[in-house]
């Protein structure tokens, strides 16, 4: 059941374009420019640790991602 939600998420993402940072799962973080598996993870990591994504731009505070990766999908993605 889990699984399947996920994938509704996911699908619902792809969809609308828009990707909420905070609640993200792997699988539609990968989806977006410049994001794989090690990065996922990272974001999903440092979300945790720092209680949230105030702000799209906080994530060249993850470990392997910088200014001109967010700018690759910065209008892919939502804090909200």
């Amino acid at each position: 059941m889990v699984k399947i939600i996920a994938l509704l998420m996911f699908i619902v993402s792809l969809l609308f374009g828009v990707v909420n940072v905070n609640k993200a799962t792997s699988a539609q973080l990968e989806a977006l420019n410049g994001i794989g598996p090690s990065k996922a993870a990272e974001i999903i990591k440092y979300r945790k640790a720092h209680g949230g994504f105030k702000s799209v731009d906080e994530l060249v505070n993850v470990k392997g991602i910088g200014p001109k990766t967010v700018q690759k999908f910065k209008s892919q993605v939502t804090v909200r």
